[in-house]
């Protein structure tokens, strides 16, 4: 007996609910863009004019995120200090990281207390994102099925990802399940620091201390749980200095 599956949405209607509350990853130390983070938190460098953390802040106040919780590790007092200046109706929460460094997957535990949704959603603040016809936050909300999904990650062709230098991070099947790209092979589709996760990921037995969100999708794929929806905008990787010009030069021409 066949299972129906639906179909993937490539326009959500207009009045899907978007979770209300968000992790911005912001903690990492930023290495890669020396020297520029030689005095300043990678998520403060400037991109179009505009620190990077607030081009993700920005599209989350309006895809009608109401409460942000942005950990701080590297520079933290700078960075608590900039987004304590933002005004508007989304409240910023601070995931304190000074004393030891937790990597993905333990600053979402660290944090977990105040990501009071579920699922919610969480965004890296060095990935800068143009929506296309559809808005991502509303992309991934109308792609949700709880029923079989533990995280749904926003993926972009591999083809379309400008600044990124690797070979591709998943494949995806026709029901939008997610496998790995085999070592020193390539793959379709790169994770664009952009996921949809419900709290069922981080249930069983944990790591102590710093881990990556990578243990638990590998997890999640073994149970076939994870998912990936493509995005239909811009995006960009902006990890090295080099890659702040390329990108404001296709930003500019867009």
């Amino acid at each position: 007996m066949n299972t129906y599956v639906k179909p993937l949405a490539l326009r959500p209607a207009p009045s899907v609910d978007v979770p209300e509350v968000a992790m911005v990853m912001a903690a990492g130390l930023g290495k890669r863009m020396r020297p520029l983070t030689a005095t300043r938190p990678k998520p403060l460098v400037e991109v179009a004019g505009k620190p990077l953390i607030d081009h993700a802040l920005d599209r989350l106040e309006a895809a009608g995120v109401k409460k942000v919780v942005v950990n701080v590790h590297y520079l933290a007092d700078a960075l608590e200090a900039h987004v304590g200046k933002r005004r508007g109706p989304m409240k910023i929460v601070i995931s304190d990281e000074r004393e030891q460094l937790l990597e993905t997957g333990g600053g979402l535990v660290k944090a977990m207390p105040e990501l009071d949704a579920d699922p919610f959603l969480s965004v890296n603040s060095d990935n800068l994102w143009v929506d296309g016809p559809v808005d991502s936050m509303k992309l991934l909300a109308a792609n949700w099925d709880d029923a079989r999904m533990d995280a749904l990650l926003l993926l972009v062709p591999l083809a379309r990802a400008h600044c990124h230098g690797g070979r591709g991070d998943f494949h995806m099947g026709p029901t939008g399940a997610l496998r790995r790209r085999r070592a020193n092979g390539v793959a379709p589709f790169v994770f664009t620091g952009i996921q949809l996760v419900s709290k069922r990921l981080f249930e069983g037995e944990l790591p102590e201390g710093p881990f990556s969100t990578n243990i638990l999708w590998d997890r999640a794929i073994d149970s076939g749980r994870l998912y990936g929806t493509v995005h239909q905008g811009l995006w960009f990787d902006v990890g090295q200095p080099q890659s702040i010009r390329r990108a404001e030069d296709i930003l500019a021409a867009a």
